[in-house]
């Protein structure tokens, strides 16, 4: 059975900070095509939150960038990962506590911020290692994320709402087998990768039932007989899936294609998978793909800068405007992950 225990690996590239050491930036293929610049994309008004140098901020894409939305209060905390609540007024994010060489050992807050910077508060209480966290797409705006099981190394799900304490959180998902949430359909079924201990690994739809066991249909996806889905995002309209993927199974972030799929939740199935970004597999971290305007563009990072891929003419332009600084995890305005 494929496990967890590759993604534990997957710290090669991590430096004591967690940021990612020298790589190659060589111009991403596609961006110097002339159907968009970075002024059109000014234009568009597309507000993202994302990752630079540590903290969280909400810009408009191709933009400089104002104050930050968070300043971590300790030296040395760090604020990852922020996603957008459905109804546009919150961002949850995780914020890193107590660093360590390996990622799967950092200590992490799950924290919920309003989009204004106001209504700061925390989920998690920085003792245990939360990630990923999102949002249900179900109207109740609930807090989901994965939180680690330092006895097996696994992960489990976990939720809770907003401003609950922390300690009031509950477990989706069994503890004893790994299960890492990616995205939430707006029935409240949820998008995981898992190594169910009767189904094998693999990806599925899970329906939670709190307090009780939980469903899980495994997804059709020709691609994950090969290797790798990571990052998997759903479209509003949950017709279509974007991702990261790797051939084989050992855990690699380096040097990933970037795709965009078809969805089909009643299956349920991924199909017609075609890629985007660094098709030709170089030695950069392509990551974090997310949808923006609707379904027709995709933002995502290739390190250290934001790039916007649009669909319709197969474009792609740099949309970060800091040249030295280090831009990660975008996520665009009222579209969980």
């Amino acid at each position: 059975m494929r496990t967890f225990v590759a993604w534990t690996l997957a710290i090669a590239v991590l430096g004591m900070n967690g940021r990612v050491r020298a790589q190659p930036q060589a111009p991403v293929p596609g961006a110097d095509k002339p159907a968009r610049s970075l002024k059109d994309v000014a234009a568009l008004h597309l507000r993202c939150s994302y990752y630079k140098n540590g903290r969280i901020y909400v810009n408009v894409l191709g933009t400089p960038e104002g104050k930050p939305l968070t300043v971590p209060p300790e030296k040395g905390w760090e604020d990852f990962k922020p996603s957008w609540s459905k109804t546009g007024d919150m961002l949850v994010f995780f914020r890193r506590v107590k660093n360590d060489p390996v990622v799967t050992n950092w200590k992490t807050k799950i924290c919920v911020i309003n989009v204004d910077g106001t209504g700061l508060h925390e989920l998690s209480d920085g003792t245990h290692t939360d990630f990923n966290q999102t949002w249900t797409r179900d109207g109740t705006n609930t807090p989901i994320w994965n939180r680690k099981n330092p006895d097996t190394g696994g992960f489990c799900v976990m939720k809770s709402k907003v401003g609950a304490k922390p300690g009031e959180e509950v477990a989706l998902t069994d503890k004893t087998h790994h299960a890492w949430a990616y995205t939430c359909l707006t029935d409240g079924r949820i998008l995981v990768q898992c190594a169910h201990p009767e189904q094998g690994w693999g990806y599925f739809l899970m329906k939670p039932d709190p307090g009780g066991k939980p469903g899980y249909r495994r997804i059709d996806c020709e691609l994950a007989k090969k290797g790798l889905l990571d990052r998997v995002s759903l479209s509003p309209s949950e017709k279509k899936v974007c991702f990261e993927y790797q051939t084989g199974f050992k855990y690699n972030m380096m040097g990933r294609t970037l795709y965009v799929a078809d969805f089909d939740a009643d299956k349920p199935a991924i199909t017609n998978a075609r890629p985007f970004a660094n098709q030709e597999g170089a030695n950069r971290w392509f990551a974090y793909p997310r949808w923006v305007k609707g379904e027709t563009a995709i933002v995502y990072h290739a390190s250290p800068s934001l790039y916007l891929y649009t669909l319709a003419d197969d474009s792609t332009v740099q949309v970060s405007t800091g040249p030295r600084a280090d831009y990660r995890y975008p996520h665009g305005e009222r579209q969980p992950k």
